[in-house]
């Protein structure tokens, strides 16, 4: 059942999935993307972890509220500096909205590329409302780690061969021209969840590449390149932090994972071979399974105590422990 929460004058889509009877926790997406971004079976990983799962869509995107920003700018700006309407803290605020709509005090929080910059955001300015902390594929500042010349020239090619989606088949044929550039290499291509998403997309929002979709986007970027650098407050972040980042990301590459996890002291990394920008279905439990080990660190009241999430597969406890830094070892194709 979908759900609403009001901010600055908009209204956030949020829906639960699963049982909702653990430990509370709120998926939070990133650029471009809308709640359905999160696979359902993703959710579901987590959801037989314990958690109670919720993701939403931020402003701009799917079920939430669109955002006026005045007059049209030519294409070239809105690609590559478009203006500023809002900023990542306004979506902040769009997220804590969320927490408040439900009656969650506090929450596991689990971010992604941009997502992974408001939990950033969070931690810092509203400590309180954070149990733990995961960013997936993020970076402490859109200079860490920024998208390479070669690599945007390859999107800018690929749009422009793509054309505008007019019908679900084209937006599945451009998503998968674009997963051959951001995808990961190192696993197969899981058409099912692509199309699924797709679907699931559209239904909610028939025009997310139109003109106005299009604007959307700018306006999401705009507010990370504005972001700025959140390295130093980050230093004074106290939660459990599971920073994940692939070592085949060309959106976010690597070394936003390797600054964010230096910068936060509480921080431990997973890199995953093979991994690009997006969540391959093989790396689901493993990822569940991190995420449900860096929440057990820290009771509700902030007491340390005994791990409930599911681990099935052997750990290290050394590994387990905040502040290392630990590889991913599952990779598949």
């Amino acid at each position: 059942m979908i759900g609403t929460a009001s901010h600055d004058g908009l209204q956030i889509a949020y829906e639960p999935v699963g049982e909702q009877t653990g430990a509370p926790l709120l998926l939070i997406m990133g650029h471009l993307g809308q709640m359905a971004g999160w696979p359902t079976g993703f959710c579901m990983e987590l959801s037989e972890r314990g958690f109670s799962v919720v993701r939403f869509d931020n402003r701009d995107f799917g079920l939430s509220s669109r955002v006026d920003d005045g007059p049209p700018v030519s294409k070239l700006r809105q690609l590559f500096r478009p203006p500023v309407v809002y900023r990542i803290d306004d979506m902040v605020g769009d997220t804590l909205a969320v927490l408040d709509d439900l009656g969650w005090a506090s929450a596991h929080l689990v971010g992604i590329s941009m997502g992974g910059m408001i939990a950033q955001r969070i931690a810092v300015t509203h400590p309180d409302r954070v149990r733990s902390l995961t960013s997936i594929m993020s970076t402490p500042s859109p200079r860490i780690g920024k998208i390479r010349r070669r690599t945007l020239l390859a999107m800018v090619r690929v749009a422009k061969q793509q054309g505008r989606p007019e019908n679900a088949q084209d937006v599945m044929r451009s998503a998968l021209a674009f997963y051959g550039i951001t995808g990961s290499p190192g696993f197969p291509v899981d058409t099912q969840t692509l199309s699924e998403t797709v679907q699931q997309s559209l239904a909610r929002d028939p025009d997310p590449f139109g003109v106005a979709g299009n604007r959307a986007g700018a306006r999401q970027r705009a507010a990370i390149r504005t972001s700025g650098d959140r390295r130093r407050e980050l230093a004074g972040v106290t939660a459990p932090t599971l920073v994940i980042h692939g070592d085949r990301d060309v959106l976010i590459r690597p070394v936003g994972g390797r600054a964010t996890v230096a910068a936060i002291p509480t921080a431990r990394l997973i890199r995953y071979p093979g991994m690009g920008h997006d969540l391959p279905r093989a790396l689901w439990p493993t990822i569940a399974d991190e995420i449900a080990r860096t929440a057990s660190f820290v009771a509700p009241e902030g007491t340390v105590k005994e791990s409930t999430g599911r681990i099935d597969k052997p750990t290290n406890d050394r590994a387990a422990l905040p502040g290392e830094h630990t590889e991913g070892a599952v990779h598949a194709g």
